[in-house]
């Protein structure tokens, strides 16, 4: 008599990749519905709105965000000065519906962020601010922190602003849309400004030294259907363009809090020379050395990710953005001020919908900004964000570790014995008399507790990437990074989340 258990369908495929992903917000603690009293204080707080007295409603501002999103934080326009140009960047007002030490401000700081799971947001804010009042919806009419840049030619600040005012976005724009408006040469000149001042500012990133880690992200994507997909694509030259100018009003936001002596940044030390010369043998191993002639920022840029050595090389750099934490102060500067990825002092500000810090940096910028005292709610939170915003981050880490890896094992799991071909981002075999690869004692945060928690059971074991589906997995035998294999599924399963692959001969 067969004892073999049948394959389960579609709909019992579903339902137990729901209930298991479900089951992660109860094993994680994440937060449940938004309590009443803090909703009643979200909706008491939009009814009494006022619209700051500064009207720019006259500015065409667009937003460029991920096609689904709708709770929107900032809003751009750009436009020609001389020879040089102006930015006006419009922040969402979050401030303006927060009435400090109230019901809502106290939900917000036990949050600490917006928690993107795949079964549903779990917003940091009630949905009457995050989605519709507080949002800068297009053609809605909005508050906003609008942050005044002069730049010269070559894109560097020469002057910086930042007011509260009215403004209303003109058009919702998606990264896809907006990247095929500017390669068809039918974009608007915000959006075509938009690549000529972001290129600028990738160069002046260049010339600090500053790193930027663009690696294809796994992606958790809902279908019509209730399944899950998992979406890995290389980001969009608009997403980078765009980053570059949040980057750009962060720096400003750090040098106004350093000037005032009062704040907090997001700091990160330099990689050590340990993680700098793992990082090289790992380069010469895939065969793209880098020489430590030019940055390791400038050697990431030149890195194709289509490329499979190419694409090991990136997960390696993981290693070299460790360690990244707030840096609050009031009354003297901290010494060491930088973001060292960024290649100067920095502090987030762009992001107040989403993430809890941002509406503290705001308030103090344009307090700073205007010669007036910030106000003594911002400054007796600084000691306690650091705490708040830890936990949080490592809260969000391990859910979205721990959801990709339930859906991987879900996509997975009626292909038990099958075989892929496969490519080794992390590889097994020790280099040089050093750790495996610098990966296992550096930690590259990529593979580091997939899969099995990053246990490698019997023998060595590796970390391969495997195209369709698109699934990050720890593989056993003997791997070399970088190199494609062959590889058989020896077993899947949903509710322990652990996926074990093996090499084909």
């Amino acid at each position: 008599m067969s004892h073999h258990r049948l394959a389960p369908n579609v709909h019992e495929l579903t339902n137990a990749l729901a209930e298991a992903l479900s089951a992660l917000r109860t094993e994680l603690e994440l937060p449940g519905p938004y309590p009443e009293e803090a909703v009643r204080d979200a909706e008491a707080a939009v009814a009494a709105l006022e619209l700051p007295a500064v009207d720019l409603t006259d500015v065409e501002f667009l937003t460029v965000d991920p096609e689904s999103s709708t709770d929107l934080d900032q809003a751009l326009f750009i436009e020609r000065a001389g020879d040089g140009y102006r930015v006006l960047y419009a922040i969402a007002d979050v401030p303006a519906f927060v009435i400090p030490g109230g019901p809502l401000d106290a939900e917000t700081r036990r949050r600490g962020q917006t928690f993107y799971a795949p079964d549903g947001r779990i917003p940091l804010h009630p949905e009457i601010i995050s989605e519709q009042a507080g949002s800068l919806l297009a053609g809605q009419l909005c508050a906003a922190f609008v942050w005044d840049f002069e730049l010269d030619h070559a894109a560097n600040v020469v002057s910086v602003g930042l007011r509260r005012a009215r403004m209303r976005s003109r058009a919702k724009l998606s990264y896809k849309g907006a990247q095929a408006e500017i390669d068809a040469g039918t974009a608007s000149p915000v959006l075509q400004l938009l690549k000529e001042v972001g290129l600028k500012r990738v160069e002046l990133e260049r010339m600090r030294g500053g790193a930027s880690l663009n690696m294809p992200e796994q992606e958790i994507v809902q279908l019509p259907d209730g399944g899950y997909r998992i979406a890995a694509a290389p980001q969009l030259p608009v997403e980078d363009w765009n980053a570059q100018i949040s980057l750009m009003t962060g720096m400003a936001a750090a040098a106004l809090m350093l000037e005032g002596k009062v704040g907090i940044l997001r700091t990160m030390a330099a990689p050590d020379e340990r993680s700098l010369n793992h990082f090289k043998l790992q380069t010469e191993a895939l065969g793209r050395p880098w020489d430590g002639e030019i940055t390791y920022g400038e050697f990431l840029r030149t890195l194709d990710p289509t490329d499979p050595r190419q694409l090991a090389i990136l997960h390696s750099a993981g290693m070299l953005f460790r360690g990244a934490s707030y840096t609050a102060f009031d009354g003297s500067v901290p010494e060491d001020a930088r973001q060292a990825a960024i290649g100067a002092a920095y502090a987030h500000t762009t992001a107040p919908l989403r993430r809890l810090i941002d509406r503290f940096v705001l308030v103090i910028c344009e307090a700073l900004s205007n010669g007036r005292p910030v106000p003594d709610w911002a400054r007796e939170a600084l000691p306690s964000l650091p705490v708040i915003m830890a936990g949080s981050d490592q809260l969000a880490s391990r859910m979205e570790r721990m959801a990709l890896d339930t859906v991987e094992a879900a996509l997975l799991v009626n292909h038990v014995g099958q075989e892929f071909d496969a490519i080794v981002i992390s590889g097994s075999k020790p280099r040089n008399g050093n750790d495996r690869n610098g990966n296992d004692s550096a930690g590259n945060g990529n593979g580091n507790g997939r899969n099995g928690n990053g246990k490698n059971g019997n023998g060595a074991s590796g970390i391969i990437q495997i195209a369709e589906p698109a699934v990050t997995a720890r593989c056993g035998g003997d791997l070399e990074s970088g190199t494609k294999v062959r590889v058989r599924l020896i077993s899947s399963d949903i509710a322990s989340r652990e996926v074990h692959f093996e090499l084909v001969g």
